[in-house]
């Protein structure tokens, strides 16, 4: 499992489309996975665009994939600006002596929804969307709960170690030409590790909808 950070170049036209579109985007990097002549295999990448830019001012994709990618392959001069050297996570991460109780801090941009009557729904209130993060934590093996606290009425109120933000609406349009619209927010916070199998499951697998979109990919950094 390698991770990578590209620099896309704002002044290529290919590019500017692809930071416009994030289906286009995710077509876009499956040719440097996948042969043009084959579908790009379910689950062989993940990505982030990250909401920083460089220090160059090039916006930044995060990549997460199985296999290390030819990214000669895109086909487009000028697309990329910069490639980082790929990092290793399995190794970085320690996955072998992954324990509970690691602690790390995390980044999800995701799709908190309900399905209702058939339909999948975007979460919009702050409440809503911190109790959908905090349940698929417990699915996958990690809490974000931290110590309670106690208010004026000395009544418990538990905090969670996370913060919401960039609630924004994902629009793609299919090659089909058929638009696709995903409700996105960004998790930034600290979370326990309390099922290190599940957990390693969430870092490789991503969590939620819209991969496509660039939506689901888990990025931790350990706490020493």
């Amino acid at each position: 499992m390698f991770l990578h950070r590209i620099h896309l170049n704002p002044r290529c036209r290919e590019a500017r489309r692809d930071l416009a579109d994030p289906y286009q985007l995710h077509s876009s990097l499956c040719r440097a996975f996948s042969d043009p002549a084959i579908k790009c295999a379910e689950g062989e990448f993940l990505w982030r665009l990250e909401p920083e830019r460089d220090h160059a001012g090039y916006p930044c994709i995060l990549i997460q994939s199985r296999s290390i990618p030819d990214w000669t392959s895109i086909g487009v001069k000028g697309w990329l600006a910069k490639v980082d050297p790929p990092i290793d996570l399995k190794s970085s991460l320690r996955f072998d002596s992954l324990e509970v109780g690691h602690r790390f801090r995390f980044r999800l941009r995701a799709n908190p929804c309900v399905t209702r009557a058939g339909k999948r729904l975007g979460l919009l209130k702050l409440k809503e969307q911190e109790k959908w993060i905090e349940r698929k934590g417990r699915q996958h093996g990690f809490s974000l709960s931290r110590r309670t606290s106690f208010g004026l009425s000395e009544s418990p109120q538990r905090q969670i170690n996370v913060r919401v933000s960039q609630e924004q609406m994902l629009r793609g349009i299919r090659h089909s030409g058929n638009v696709i619209r995903v409700f996105s927010v960004l998790y930034d916070g600290i979370l326990t590790v309390i099922d290190p199998d599940n957990f390693k499951d969430a870092l490789q697998t991503g969590i939620g909808h819209g991969k496509t979109m660039g939506l689901g990919l888990l990025s931790v950094a350990p706490i020493s």
